[in-house]
């Protein structure tokens, strides 16, 4: 992405400007809008819809906290990393929860969850979740990231929120991409240290779920750390449309 980034032309943008990682003001990673934006889910469902044509990603975005809109940590700060991101093509989504389970976990790998075929599309779940989303919290801006698809927009626009956990996002991209691909998810909002996704294709069983669960547990180990117990934490997903992982 660059200064001359193609916004949309079907899509009428609220005030904006393009933002630059720090120190490197050659290249813009984020379009970001000026303030927050009324109907926000809404307008993040049309831009999805766009996403073919424009190759922009849309991305609601939150502050390092509510009341931090003056800043807001760390997008229009420019508190993004690209060039500390490797490619999420660069690594298997297996491989690398297997590695950070070992890291976090006494018992061995229990190996990836089965997907399962989406009963809804996945872009019409996400729409829904958007909506919800933006409703509850009024300070939320949007952003647009050029990128394939939801994963690889958190790489791309050097996001480095799981940074205390690992440094190298697209680790968690390429995750990220299989659960596109297994579990109809699909990236909708970011903070500074917070994704939220929706999920098409949720576990519907407490067996599903414990694999799901392991799987939550190595790329976030702080939703178990200082959340609930994993057993518990794998009843709540049963059925879940969308999950919330959190890095301290």
């Amino acid at each position: 992405m660059n200064d001359e980034l193609c916004l949309p032309r079907v899509v009428a943008l609220p005030p904006g400007r393009t933002v630059s990682p720090e120190g490197d003001g050659d290249i813009a990673v984020l379009w970001l809008s000026d303030d927050a934006v009324p109907g926000a889910g809404e307008l993040w469902a049309r831009l999805r819809e766009e996403h073919a044509g424009s190759g922009l990603w849309p991305l609601l975005l939150e502050p390092l906290r509510p009341d931090d809109e003056g800043e807001f940590r760390p997008w229009a700060t420019g508190e993004l990393y690209p060039d500390d991101v490797s490619s999420p093509q660069d690594h298997d989504p297996a491989a690398v929860l297997a590695a950070w389970w070992g890291q976090h976990a006494q018992e061995a790998w229990p190996g990836l969850a089965p997907g399962r075929e989406p009963v809804r599309h996945p872009d019409e779940v996400a729409a829904g979740f958007a909506g919800d989303f933006a409703a509850r919290r009024p300070y939320i801006r949007l952003g647009l990231v050029a990128a394939d698809r939801g994963a690889d927009a958190l790489a791309a626009v050097g996001w480095s929120g799981p940074a205390n956990h690992d440094n190298d996002t697209a680790m968690h991209a390429a995750v990220v991409r299989d659960w596109e691909r297994r579990f109809g998810a699909r990236v909708v909002a970011v903070g500074f240290d917070t994704l939220h996704l929706s999920v098409a294709a949720p576990p519907i069983s407490v067996e599903e779920a414990v694999l799901v669960a392991a799987e939550h547990f190595a790329f976030c180990p702080d939703l178990v750390w200082q959340g609930s117990p994993l057993a518990a934490y794998a009843e709540s997903l049963v059925g879940a449309g969308h999950w919330e992982f959190w890095w301290d």
